[in-house]
């Protein structure tokens, strides 16, 4: 498994970032936690995530911390990651608490895992006593990843919004200890 951390994007990752959207595109990979990537042309229009995100989603913008997971032996970005703050309606019904994606060539490595694991320990720091996580039904490296890391199926339902491909949506419950 890679050693992982989670890291503030900066001017540094400009290049690793921009790629990361490039190969999303590509191979069209769904942007989870990725704080609207997929939405802008360059980086620093993605760097403004609060003004750019509450513009975009008005009474519904949800403040989050954007984290990329970054390999600490090279340095290299594997993933990203969005902590949101609270839920909306919306978000505590499909979204959740945490969004995340891993680049394809470095998934089935434990990535996710480790990523989730240190998405909670930000959490903790955020006084978010359980979080919810979100995935579609067929996607089952998710919700492997999640229960993994403690998360407890609390339902499924429909997938009203069109967020996934099965038409249904898993919800999971993770107490932040």
């Amino acid at each position: 498994m890679n050693r992982l951390k989670l890291v503030r994007p900066d001017a540094t990752h400009e290049a690793q970032v921009m790629d990361y959207r490039r190969v999303f595109l590509e191979n069209g990979e769904y942007f989870a936690g990725c704080a609207g990537l997929e939405d802008v042309e360059n980086y620093a229009e993605w760097l403004d995530f609060e003004n750019r995100l509450s513009k975009k989603y008005d009474d519904g913008y949800v403040p989050s911390s954007v984290f990329l997971a970054v390999r600490t032996e090279d340095e290299t970005l594997v993933g990203i990651l969005e902590i949101r703050h609270r839920l909306t309606p919306f978000l505590l019904r499909l979204g959740g608490h945490i969004g995340y994606s891993v680049l394809p060539s470095q998934r089935r490595r434990g990535c996710a895992a480790e990523m989730l694991r240190l998405a909670l320990e930000e959490c903790r720091k955020l006084n978010l006593d359980r979080v919810l996580l979100t995935c579609d039904k067929a996607n089952v490296a998710s919700a492997r990843t999640i229960a993994a890391n403690g998360g407890a199926l609390e339902n499924e339902i429909e997938d009203d919004a069109g967020m996934g491909r099965s038409g249904t949506i898993q919800r999971y419950w993770i107490a932040v200890e």
